[in-house]
């Protein structure tokens, strides 16, 4: 470590005006809370989590309701690790088959079955209640559309995907 801040790059430590402090404290709040209040409902009423249920949305979304694992887990915003943990799960649950990628060997799909799908209508509504009223509602459109733009500015891409 070098300078007297305990900092090794050599930069002057820049601590937190009001502004940014209540950017930054409004943030790790929404992070750390959001996700919870979210999954509670899928849990209590469906028996999934959070990122299951996103997962397998995904999956009901995609052409022939089947996707490579490494798109699959950018979209959930999961790392492949977590995802293939997950979609263990779901494929003894038989909601979800893995398949080598005929087009290309060195993938894996993953395809939502039947079963899956059923879960994801029945989970849907429980989930799109939970958004509206603990994020939309609350929202006017140009909040919608500034958390948006936020969201994307802030996007972290997990590290298996570079």
């Amino acid at each position: 470590m070098s300078g007297t801040d305990g900092h090794e790059d050599g930069d002057e430590l820049r601590w937190l005006d009001e502004q940014e402090k209540e950017a930054w404290t409004g943030l790790i709040s929404l992070v750390l809370l959001l996700p919870a209040k979210l999954e509670s409902p899928l849990r209590q009423e469906h028996g999934i989590t959070l990122f299951e249920y996103l997962v397998l949305s995904h999956l009901s979304e995609a052409p022939q309701r089947k996707l490579r694992m490494g798109e699959l887990a950018f979209l959930a915003s999961g790392s492949l690790s977590r995802l293939s943990n997950v979609i263990k799960r779901c494929e003894q649950r038989g909601w979800v088959v893995r398949s080598p990628d005929p087009e290309d060997g060195r993938y894996t799909l993953a395809e939502l079955t039947d079963a899956g799908f059923g879960i994801v209508h029945l989970a849907a509504p429980t989930h799109m209640r939970s958004v509206r009223r603990i994020v939309l509602d609350s929202l006017n459109t140009a909040d919608q559309k500034a958390l948006a733009r936020v969201a994307h500015k802030l996007r972290i891409v997990p590290d298996d995907f570079g």
